[in-house]
């Protein structure tokens, strides 16, 4: 498979290139309390939305996947923290205790295809229809000249990436976006993070650099099992707070929505 060098940054990272990255088996019931397991196995998505001195309660039971989302929780010191649980069953006969370097390498290509989440849609609750999520979203050669460029693809796995990115979505408008990609024992991580300022319609809502959002995808068997959390330091002003928390979970049923289509063009490979 060609590989695509997408910036220096992520040049850097492929020269610690690792050929076969560790990983170990992790049941839901090892990664999970007893009562979202059986709740994610019914269909159900647990959420969690904090306005206050927030931490992850949702966060599985790896220790990787920890350090990393801790880490941005205490530097960014979010006002806002929306947690989703979600559970991806993978295609019969491809469960084992141990995920190869081959569907991870699959996966995080297929996680790095972001010009595929033009035209996503999620649904609006205050306004009971679907919505476009993402008008455009292109892979750019940096938050400056932001040319385009074409989704990455690599040979091998990296132990991180970094990648940047131009998206309109039609609650934030027009945004430059940093994405941190890290390859651990038994799990993804990618971090999206604002390098503009995100508003509202005319009121300036996430400062720059002030929204993270990560999603953690963990093997389990035969599942994958997906976290994925929006933090912010939002603007306080009477109402803007609960749309920035409505708007962050339906990001993230989107972004589930997304990368469910996505795993399955990995596995099918």
């Amino acid at each position: 498979m060609k590989m695509r060098i997408v910036t220096l940054a992520a040049a850097i990272a492929m020269a610690g290139l690792i050929l076969a990255t560790p990983a170990f088996g992790a049941s839901l019931e090892e990664l999970l309390e007893s009562a979202q397991v059986s709740a994610l196995k019914a269909g159900e998505r647990p959420a969690e939305t904090q306005f206050r001195n927030p931490v992850p309660r949702l966060i599985p039971s790896h220790e990787g996947v920890w350090r990393i989302v801790e880490n941005v929780r205490q530097e960014l010191d979010p006002g806002i923290m929306v947690e989703t649980l979600y559970l991806y069953s993978k295609p019969a006969g491809s469960g084992r205790p141990e995920w190869t370097g081959a569907e991870q390498l699959a996966l995080l290509n297929e996680t790095l295809a972001l010009s595929s989440l033009a035209g996503l849609q999620y649904y609006s609750a205050s306004r009971g229809e679907m919505r476009i999520f993402y008008e455009s979203s292109r892979v750019i050669d940096g938050p400056s000249d932001k040319n385009p460029l074409p989704d990455p693809v690599y040979g091998a796995l990296p132990s991180e990436i970094v990648v940047y990115a131009r998206q309109k979505d039609l609650t934030f408008g027009d945004n430059t976006y940093r994405y941190d990609y890290h390859v651990i024992p038994g799990a993804l991580v990618f971090i999206q993070q604002n390098l503009t300022s995100m508003t509202a319609g005319i009121i300036p809502a996430v400062g720059r650099n002030k929204l993270r959002s990560a999603v953690a995808v963990i093997d389990a068997g035969d599942y994958l099992l997906v976290y994925a959390v929006s933090m912010a330091r939002a603007a306080a002003l009477p109402g803007l707070r609960d749309r920035i928390g409505n708007s962050f979970a339906n990001r993230a049923s989107a972004i589930l929505t997304w990368f469910s289509a996505q795993a399955d063009r990995a596995f099918a490979r």
